[in-house]
Parts: C-alpha cells; structure tokens; sequence
C-alpha cells in the first residue's frame, strides 16, 4: 500500500514538474530589436555594455525586471543581457506575461533561430555603482495635488491682448511663461506675470531655469528653492522646476546626473510647498534624445534620465512629470512609419513619449507636457540646418495634429496639463522658433480655428 502511495506521489511530482517546464517555456518570447540597442550585463544604463544589438536583431526574452522598464533575453548568438522596452517590439501585454528575473536568476532558454542550449550566466555586477547622492533628501512637505482632470494652454513670448483673444478662443486657460534665475534676484520681479494672467482668466505656468555656471556653487540649491518659493508665494498656479537638464545647454557639461537634479528638486519642492500648497510642481522636462545610447555626465538620452529619477526618488517632490514633445511630423496617432532614420525611436511619437515617462515612474505621477509643437516652415522660407526634418510640415498639418495630440491626451487618463509650443514667438533663424508658433506673421491661427470648432 505504502509502494503503490509512493509511486502515485512520484506520478503526480513528475506531471507537476511537467506543467512548470511547460509554463516556464510559454513564458519565453520572440522579439526583435526595434533600433541599435545596448544590451548590457544589468538593468540600468550604469551596467556593463556587453554588445551593440543591431536593429532588427531577433532576441528570446525570459524575463523582465522590476519595474518592467529591462527585458531579459538571448541574441542569436548566444548573448544574455538586459535590453531596454522602448528597443524591443513587444506589446505591455508580452510583457506583463513574463516572470520577473534578476541578473543572479538561471537562464535556460536556446538562441533564437536555433543554436545550443546556453548554460545559465555566473552572476554579474555593475562595473560602476551610480553616483552618491551628496547628502539625504529632506522629508517631502506633504500636500496634494491642485491640479485635477486635463487643461491645456500655450507658451507666450508677449502675451499680447490679441494672443489671449485667440488662446481663449482656442479653449485655453493656461499660460507659460519661463525666466532664468540668477543670485540675487527678487521673486517680486514676477509678480506683473502672475496678475496679468490671473486678470485675463488663465492660470499660469512658471517655468523658472537656473544659470548652469551656477550650479556647482555651494548653497546655489537653497538659493534657487528660496526663489521659487517665493514665486509660489506670490500666486504662480504651476512652476516648472528647470529644463532640458540632460543635455549640457541647460546643466553644467561633465555633472549631468539626475540624482543630483533630484536634489534641487526636493529642496525647490519644500519650499514650493510651504509656501504655497496649491502650486503645481513640475519636474523639468528632458529634452527628448537618443543620442547618448545611454546616461552619462556630459548628456543622458531621456528614458534613463527619467529613470535615474524616479530610482533617487523624484516621485516624492512632484506633482507632475514634466515631458516635451516638438519633433513631429506624423499624426499624434501614428505608433510607426517616420520617414527619418531610427524611425522607431519613441522620441519620434507622441505615444512614445507618454508610455516611456509613464512606465519609468510606474504610474506614480501624471504627466505634464510643458512644451508640445509642431514646426512648419510655411510663410518663413527655408528652415535652418538641424531642422531640415520638418520642410514637410504645413500649417494645416500643424493644427490638424495639435487638435488629435490635444484630444489624445485628454482621453489618455495620464496628462494632466499640456502647455502648446508655442503662441507668438517671432524670432526665425538657427532656432526657427516662430515655426513651431500656431498665430503666424499677419495674424491668422489655423490651430485656433481648429481647437475652437
């Protein structure tokens, strides 16, 4: 009796362990990669590159990490490393299929297209641990976000009477502004912005930038958190905490590093906060790049700066994740066919920015488009070197796309305010502003036509 119950057990042990080779092996998938990729010994930009992946390489995930922004998987020729989502073609669905792993987690699976079973990887670690953080972030002050459900406004550069007839006529109700701080200066000097949007019926958006050359100053953190505050203070609905701090026009070339950003966020948000509850905290947006491969102090790609945010902790001093978009030349709804090359970047497609910063915070903020545009050369002439990509563009192209990318944000449940990029900017040379403006020389503005219709 007891034989026959041991011999039943073992059946049951043997189908068991039947399903679980079965599942493990439904868990696998085929995928390919969607442009040039890293794949690297860990999940994060600061771990070992092994290889350059090429675009259109065949890889076999088994596994996805934390956070799910690292995938897991096996080159034809029997590679094992961490690729980036945003350079596989896989679908959230394919990727919430797959068990978590780490770098230390057996891997079992053949190469695609064939090939030898590949013993599993001895455990790796980073060649170089991030950056310390120079001292502990202060506790947040607590507070809740003020701002509710999905507006949308402009970028002014005169806000005249005439740009916010059409801005009201467009159905807008915010207005940014942005200023460079320097020590030394008053928070008064911005109240005329404040009282003049507040008097025309918007809210405001601040977007207040530091001096690079400043940044490495001893106490220029606490100066600037004091400034902003008392911004704050004076009324300013929403204050975008610097801009563009991954690239070294806006952070000190050789010191780029979103830990440290963190820092100035959390002690600027403080001091937001205990002015002026109310205030909407934006982090700054990161100019969108893929042109680092990675994260590093003279520049970091926007996917692993965001990243490297959200890992020191940026979600506890932000109401908002700030975001631009201004490099379209398809319909916000297209998620493939740009004619430029890494045509599959997500920087190339509004629906590829909003996934990449919303899967890198977890969903833990909404998303604030403070810069969002579309150029068009039409009625200036030829665009200047850089720009090329956008000769294409017509005006009527550029309202028809700031309606669909307006509605898709409004429908999407993660934006909460979109600021457009930009209202009445005139100037049109090395930086051909005044093409991305949607009221052009003579006054007409198609994109107002098409938001008020």
């Amino acid at each position: 009796m007891n034989r026959m119950r041991a011999l039943i057990l073992l059946g049951a042990l043997a189908l068991l362990l039947m399903a679980a080779g079965s599942l493990a092996a439904q868990a696998s998938i085929d995928t390919v990669t969607t442009d040039n990729a890293y794949l690297r010994s860990g999940p994060g930009p600061e771990w070992r590159r092994i290889t350059v992946v090429p675009a259109g390489t065949p890889f076999r995930l088994d596994g996805r990490t934390p956070g799910d922004y690292w995938l897991r998987g096996i080159t034809p020729n029997g590679e094992i490393g961490f690729i980036a989502i945003d350079l596989l073609a896989v679908t959230p669905e394919q990727v919430a299929a797959l068990p978590q792993v780490w770098v230390d987690t057996p891997f079992t699976l053949p190469p695609p297209e064939g090939g030898a079973v590949v013993v599993q990887p001895a455990p790796v670690v980073p060649e170089s641990q991030p950056a310390e953080v120079e001292s502990a972030l202060p506790p947040p002050v607590v507070a809740g976000s003020p701002v509710t459900g999905f507006s949308y406004g402009g970028h002014v550069a005169e806000f005249s009477t005439y740009a916010s007839s059409q801005m009201q006529r467009a159905g807008m109700t915010w207005v940014k502004r942005q200023w460079r701080f320097y020590p030394g200066q008053n928070p008064a000097e911005l109240a005329g912005w404040i009282n003049d949007a507040h008097a025309r019926g918007f809210r405001i958006m601040l977007g207040i930038v530091g001096e690079p050359s400043a940044v490495l100053q001893p106490g220029y953190f606490g100066q600037y958190a004091a400034f902003v505050g008392g911004v704050a203070g004076l009324g300013a609905d929403a204050i975008e905490v610097w801009n563009e701090m991954n690239i070294d026009r806006e952070w000190p070339a050789g010191s780029i590093s979103p830990e440290r950003y963190t820092e100035l966020l959390a002690q600027a948000y403080n001091a937001i906060k205990a002015t002026n509850p109310n205030t909407l905290v934006i982090s700054g947006a990161p100019a969108p790049t893929g042109y680092f491969q990675g994260c590093g102090g003279f520049g970091c790609d926007d996917n692993f700066y965001v990243q490297g945010m959200a890992r020191a902790g940026a979600a506890n001093y932000m109401d908002c994740i700030g975001i631009h978009y201004n490099e379209g030349i398809i319909p916000p709804s297209q998620t493939s066919g740009d004619p430029r090359g890494s045509s599959s970047h997500y920087s190339r497609y509004f629906n590829g920015m909003i996934n990449t910063y919303w899967r890198a915070f977890n969903g833990a903020r909404p998303l604030c488009f403070t810069e969002l545009g579309y150029l068009s050369p039409e009625g200036f002439g030829p665009l200047p070197a850089g720009f090329e990509w956008a000769a294409g563009t017509d005006l009527n192209e550029q309202a028809t796309w700031l309606e669909s990318a307006i509605n898709l944000a409004a429908q999407s449940g993660r934006v909460r305010v979109l600021i457009v990029w930009n209202i009445d900017f005139t100037v049109y040379g090395a930086d051909p502003q005044a093409g991305f403006a949607i009221i052009r020389p003579g006054g007409a503005c198609p994109a107002c036509d098409r938001l008020a219709s």
